[in-house]
């Protein structure tokens, strides 16, 4: 294969006659018409650096440069990066060929304005501490990664602190201990990670959440699909300004409080009141500990769909929440714990809750203690379900 000038690894290009002269016509550029996450991986029409494995070497290139050999996975990859434009200021593409190991003492860092693409397994061996993990971004833009697959012992898959317009597309996270995905703004918390875009994620076997935000504003999910994940499978915290399609849940926080959806620290929150910014299409649990939960001060909420099965703990538990209504289109709740609207003594007790077009069946629907104002049941068929109500 020979490597064209300017450092661009071609792939499969696909760009037909007409899609070109589209481009030219628009002022873009190839590198603008990338293709949905969910087509193949290693299928852009080209990537400005690889890292590739051959038998036990790796070996990363950007253009006719060889910028690294070794057995290295991890040092590959990074070579790669790094090789890309200095202060750039579009994104450029890296492509990982090959399965390879990594330590969980270690990441994977991007920078600002960068795809990957990762085409083969990342198997995770060993322990650390701190916020390692085989994606790493802290403080940086416009980032995105079509495609990853880890398995192993990670603290984390991938972890972003601080960042800006990110793309997440296929995720899959088969692991044994760890979280799957989390992104957060605890680097500095007066200013929010912002506009997070996830299309899919699989996550089985963490020992705590599959995915988690904390203080960001504008998130957009697809579908996560959790499956024995230690504690919740989607988490919220102090997230506003969001949407998430589907969330199907199966054996999440068995044994614990945690939920299929947990909504939690003031989640939903913005100023000093509750608009409707949270917006849900659809949850199915199986399981595991709650159905769906929110706590601490959160709401803002509305959840279309519900499908909610044999938890061991609440289906639903609304504890000093604000402003959330379940099921906006329909819902059934079938055996499992109680559903319960509650509160703490240390926050102002729920308001604007409904509970409508639901059907529940073997279990109870209960409001304890009796506080909270604008707490609304109606269109509920219950069959052999009580009802304890203020």
């Amino acid at each position: 294969m020979s490597i064209p000038a300017g450092g661009r690894i071609r792939r499969r290009a696909r760009v037909t006659v007409l899609a070109a002269l589209s481009l030219v016509a628009s002022g873009l550029t190839a590198l603008a018409a990338a293709p949905p996450a969910s087509a193949a991986c290693g299928d852009l029409s080209y990537y400005n650096a690889e890292a590739v494995r051959s038998g036990d070497t790796w070996t990363a290139r950007n253009g006719s440069r060889t910028v690294y050999t070794g057995t290295d996975m991890r040092a590959a990859v990074q070579a790669a990066i790094d090789s890309l434009t200095s202060g750039r200021t579009s994104k450029e593409w890296v492509v990982v060929r090959g399965d390879g190991s990594l330590s969980a003492g270690s990441r994977i860092s991007l920078r600002s304005h960068t795809g990957i693409d990762v085409c083969g397994t990342v198997n995770v061996t060993g322990s650390g501490s701190g916020d390692q993990a085989p994606i790493y971004a802290r403080g940086v833009s416009d980032i995105e990664v079509r495609h990853l697959n880890v398995t192993g012992s990670p603290l984390y898959g991938i972890f972003m602190r601080n960042v800006e317009n990110v793309t997440l597309g296929d995720i899959q996270l088969r692991v044994s201990s760890g979280l799957g995905i989390r992104i957060d703004n605890h680097g500095d918390r007066s200013v929010r990670s912002r506009n997070i875009s996830i299309d899919q994620v699989y996550v089985s076997g963490t020992s705590s959440h599959g995915v988690e935000t904390y203080g960001v504003d504008g998130l957009t999910v697809n579908r996560v699909t959790a499956r024995n994940t230690g504690e919740s499978g989607l988490l919220l915290n102090d997230t506003i300004n969001a949407t998430v399609t589907r969330v199907d849940a199966d054996g999440t926080g068995t044994g614990t409080g945690y939920a299929a959806l947990r909504f939690a620290n003031r989640n939903g929150r913005i100023g000093d009141s509750y608009p409707t910014n949270i917006r849900v299409g659809s949850v199915k649990a199986r399981g595991g500990g709650r159905g769906i939960f929110c706590v601490s001060e959160s709401g803002g909420a509305v959840i279309d769909e519900v499908d909610i099965a044999y938890t061991g703990n609440n289906a639903i538990l609304l504890e000093n929440c604000y402003n959330m209504t379940i099921a906006g289109r329909s819902g059934v709740v079938d055996g499992g714990g109680e559903v319960r609207i509650a509160a703490r003594t240390e926050f102002a007790p729920s308001r604007d809750i409904t509970l409508q077009n639901l059907t529940v069946r073997n279990t109870a629907i209960r409001w304890s203690p009796c506080t909270g104002t604008n707490i609304v049941l109606r269109n509920v068929t219950r069959e052999n379900s009580a009802l304890y109500w203020c």
